[in-house]
């Protein structure tokens, strides 16, 4: 039942809350749209605390709006379309903010009313008089407001009030984050909820000691003979029977109050789920409280509708519609309860290659309240399209088992898997540890679409029984994406990363924004690399990660097509495409170097060249930054003997298989000192920052003279320069194949003196290292020859060594 609804059934909050409305002529818009108002409030994710926030939030509620508006139009309803037209010229009569904030205090003052209408309608003092409030101060969304400020009416944005939830600037002790930023729903502890459930089954116990009397006073009047009291003894049974159904009444609308509650909780534990997909922390163990609270609620809609069994055989009248249709309620509230317990409690991948193995679980949090777990039921698994889910979910369509399979969109193998129950913790689940996706069937693409934009999601659904009734069950996963090849993962997680972190917690599969405000998207960044690479971005890697997204206009939101699409300004490119790639090489090759704060990593060159010439330290100074113009690529930037930055050319993963980041920069002696990522901190000697990634130098193998691989920086002449604008030393490795400019270096331990014999002996050990090379081959006497006749003192084979020797190309 939506709020609205809820309010509506009672004849003084409704009229007390359309004139609320109507002082601004929104109540036929409140009416109109009422659930779709409740859940895109509820489930903002985004509180602005400052008049820009505030009019950003308001003006894409306010285009959300009027989109809904304009899409509940229909050809045939004529009335209904001039309808639409007159609330759509309402929106754009009033401000953005005037309309949200007005919205937003009407949702707050109907969620009070509702809650102190369930509570008074239990009629015991031992319940707290707001359900939602723990030692009577209200909190929303995890922060402490001011009782005072509940129900304040304000059209004033400076400062910046959001109706009902009290100075949006002004906090005044963070408590537990939500996960879902922004909703109007108070926050409540699971176990005071516990509680509060607890509390209305004990309540019930007295309406069912009313009951078992009446019960009795009934048999009674049917087994005595006439009396000349019996008319006033049935006038007497109606009367305390029409009291015990108003007690049952007043119950089952208190339950409802606990039941949304209680599926509040459930959604915010989904929308952290959906979260954890992109690396956010998440507390998975508290669906076990969410559980007892589901068993609670199965224990109390039980004994509630046993009452109203017991209440329907006091037949003191032909016909009790009212009462019959109590019933009604209270049985498709016990329904409601088993379809919304049954969810996917472990993921499967949400990046899902075909013929690969993956495991995913779904979880009953009734337990064992209602019987199920006696007869445990088979739950079957298939696979659907975004469009299938929609038709599903939007239209309602009844489920039917046998025709379910012929839905899918692909083929799983080890798709069925029987539920059981572990007595030791209550859990009610059914485990697929083995599924296995041998087939997809894709849409047909538009436009730019591609299959990596595709959203599926597994659907999984089984039959069970309760009180002689079955149950059709499902749940849908949250979206995956199916590929085939490992190239098309990195936009795939794209898809993902966007979908986890924007979607809406109430929404029609698999809807989404298509632009977010900056502020949202560099909180789903930083989440995702600092989950990936064990370190948070910081302010400065945050504002330059904004500036690469920016386009010729700038703009506070960016939509998915500067995330994903297009390429990047003069790259081939896409953001997404560099930033995974450098999530990637971070996580698989410098993930301690990270991790430990040596990365300085998203920074510009001009302010890398800035900072470095800013350094007391100066020359030797250096830092590493991750390459703008190449892929998965990190460069060092450091102040040369000139006193000028050098950059060296970015090195890839493909390099870092050859030789580790840490050992090519203990190899460069150019590089001192580690400029600090840290803005308040010094910096730190080279040795000191990077000498617990260096690699331990090994002994050679017995009868071998050992060999290494050294990095050095190219001098002038060699490539480039280092003056002016500096050039980009270049550097690779090649182990057939040295040139010249390289600035990989065989070292030998030996050392070449003067005599003929000591450099034939080094010449012959130089022979031994090269890869390839055959005894007595020309290209080695060549060298051997030019190593002769040098006079060299050197004990290592540098490449400026052999700048002297020519045409060994092939070397």
């Amino acid at each position: 039942m939506s709020l609205w609804k809820r309010i509506a059934s009672h004849a003084d909050c409704e009229q007390r809350m359309a004139a609320y409305y109507e002082e601004k002529g929104m109540l036929e818009l409140r009416i109109c749209l009422a659930p779709w108002i409740e859940d895109r409030i509820m489930s903002e994710q985004i509180t602005p605390n400052t008049t820009d926030q505030l009019e950003r939030v308001a003006l894409k509620f306010n285009e959300d709006l009027q989109q809904k508006l304009l899409s509940t139009r229909t050809a045939s309803d004529q009335a209904h379309k001039f309808r639409v037209v007159e609330l759509c010229a309402l929106i754009q009569r009033i401000s953005a903010v005037e309309l949200y904030t007005h919205l937003r205090s009407g949702l707050q003052k109907e969620l009070q009313l509702v809650t102190e209408k369930s509570v008074a309608a239990t009629a015991g003092q031992s319940i707290p008089l707001n359900p939602y409030n723990m030692n009577n101060t209200p909190m929303v969304t995890g922060y402490m407001v001011d009782p005072s400020d509940l129900l304040t009416v304000s059209n004033s944005c400076n400062p910046p009030v959001v109706q009902g939830i009290g100075p949006i600037h002004n906090v005044q002790n963070p408590g537990i984050a939500s996960p879902a930023l922004g909703m109007v729903t108070p926050k409540v502890e699971l176990y005071e909820m516990q509680h509060q459930i607890m509390q209305a089954l004990n309540e019930f116990g007295n309406c069912a000691n009313a009951l078992k009397l009446l019960a009795q006073n009934y048999s009674y009047m049917l087994n005595s003979t006439s009396s000349p009291n019996a008319e006033a003894a049935y006038r007497s049974l109606i009367e305390e029977k029409a009291a015990i159904v108003l007690k049952m009444r007043r119950s089952f609308m208190y339950y409802e109050s606990l039941y949304e509650m209680v599926i509040h909780e459930l959604k915010n534990w989904r929308h952290q789920q959906s979260q954890a997909g992109n690396g956010a922390p998440f507390n998975e163990s508290s669906l076990d409280d969410i559980q007892r609270c589901f068993e609670m609620l199965g224990s109390f809609i039980a004994h509630m509708l046993a009452a109203f069994k017991e209440l329907m055989r006091v037949r003191l009248v032909t016909e009790e519609p009212e009462l019959t249709h109590l019933l009604e309620q209270v049985q498709n509230a016990q329904k409601n309860l088993v379809c919304s317990a049954f969810i996917v409690d472990k993921q499967p991948p949400q990046v899902m290659k075909t013929n690969t193995r993956f495991a995913a679980s779904v979880r009953c949090l009734i337990g064992s309240e209602l019987g199920i777990h006696n007869n445990p039921p088979t739950v079957e698994c298939i696979i659907m399209s975004e469009i299938q889910a929609q038709r599903f979910v939007t239209r309602n369509t009844q489920m039917d088992n046998s025709s379910l399979s012929g839905q899918s969109s692909g083929e799983i193998q080890n798709a069925s898997s029987t539920m059981e129950y572990q007595q030791n913790n209550h859990v009610f689940s059914a485990s697929f540890r083995n599924m296995q996706l041998k087939k997809i069937k894709r849409a047909e693409k538009k436009g730019t679409e591609s299959v990596m934009d595709e959203k599926f999601a597994l659907f999984f659904y089984t039959t069970t029984i309760v009180n002689n009734f079955q149950i059709r069950v499902w749940t849908l996963s949250l979206p995956v994406v199916v590929i085939v090849h490992g190239n098309q993962e990195p936009q795939s997680w794209a898809t993902i990363t966007w979908d986890n972190a924007f979607a809406e917690i109430v929404r029609d599969p698999f809807m989404i924004t298509d632009r977010v405000t900056w502020a949202q998207l560099s909180v789903a960044l930083n989440i995702k690399f600092g989950s990936c690479t064990g370190r948070s971005l910081t302010i400065d890697n945050l504002d330059f990660l904004y500036e690469k997204l920016q386009r010729e206009e700038r703009s506070e939101y960016i939509t998915w097509n500067q995330f994903c699409k297009e390429p990047m300004p003069d790259r081939s490119f896409t953001f997404w495409e560099w930033f995974f790639a450098i999530m990637k090489l971070t996580k698989d090759h410098m993930l301690g170097m990270w991790k430990a704060g040596c990365i300085m990593g998203f920074i510009n060159k001009t302010k890398a060249q800035t900072d470095l010439l800013r350094s007391v330290y100066g020359i030797g100074t250096f830092l590493l930054r991750f390459s703008d113009s190449e892929l998965g690529g990190v460069t060092i930037a450091y102040v040369n003997e000139n006193g000028l930055v050098t950059m060296l050319a970015p090195w890839t993963a493909r390099d870092f298989q050859v030789l580790n980041l840490a050992d090519r920069i203990r190899d460069l002696d150019v590089l001192c000192w580690l400029h600090p990522t840290d803005r308040n901190a010094s910096p730190v000697k080279r040795d000191v920052a990077f000498g617990e990634f260096y690699s331990k130098r090994q002994d050679p193998v017995t009868g071998y003279v050992k060999s290494t691989l050294h990095v050095h920086v190219c001098r002038n002449g060699e490539n480039g320069s280092t003056s002016g604008t500096p050039h980009h030393a270049q550097e690779s490795m090649q182990l057939g194949n040295i040139s010249p400019q390289s600035g990989i270096t065989f070292y030998s331990p030996g050392r070449l003196e003067e005599s003929d014999s000591d450099a034939s002996e080094t010449a012959e050990a130089l022979e031994r290292i090269v890869i390839g090379a055959q005894p007595n081959d020309p290209v080695i006497s060549e060298i051997t020859d030019a190593l002769l006749t040098s006079n060299y003192r050197h004990g290592d084979f540098g490449m400026a060594d052999f700048d002297t020797i020519t045409n060994f190309e092939n070397f």
